[in-house]
């Protein structure tokens, strides 16, 4: 079951100057979280039930600095908060749907996440979220 819309990933070249803008609009940035094996930094601000996550790549060569290289600053991914996400996989891979994931990995705040392939999204980069509530 799709719960929600978990989180709004943007890519950001510097946190540090992101956190001033959304702080400027009177938002809070809650948490603040290296995710090593994604090579990124988050900063998490809660907009009611949802969130917005700012990434900033630590590495050259992270998915997120290539995102910014080609494209710039912005919107990186829409996440969807779900139920069983073994089961999502497994239904969005019997329909056809491209994954970048199959099966879960840890994101951000230990949830465990997985991607499907903007391609089959019509060109949005789409996260998978399950968390523990």
């Amino acid at each position: 079951m799709i719960k929600k819309i978990d989180h709004v990933g943007i890519a950001v070249k510097n946190l540090d100057e992101a956190i001033k803008v959304w702080e400027g609009l009177g938002l809070k940035v809650e948490e603040i979280e290296e995710v090593p094996d994604q090579e990124v930094r988050t900063a998490i601000i809660h907009v009611g039930e949802s969130r917005i996550e700012l990434l900033e790549p630590t590495a050259e060569d992270s998915p997120i600095a290539k995102f910014i290289a080609k494209r710039g600053e912005g919107i990186h991914h829409i996440a969807l908060g779900v139920e069983d996400i073994e089961g999502h996989l497994e239904k969005l891979k019997e329909e056809g749907y491209r994954l970048i994931d199959e099966k879960p990995r840890i994101g951000a705040g230990g949830a465990r996440i997985a991607f499907v392939h903007p391609k089959a999204v019509t060109g949005v980069l789409l996260e998978l979220c399950e968390r523990e509530e």
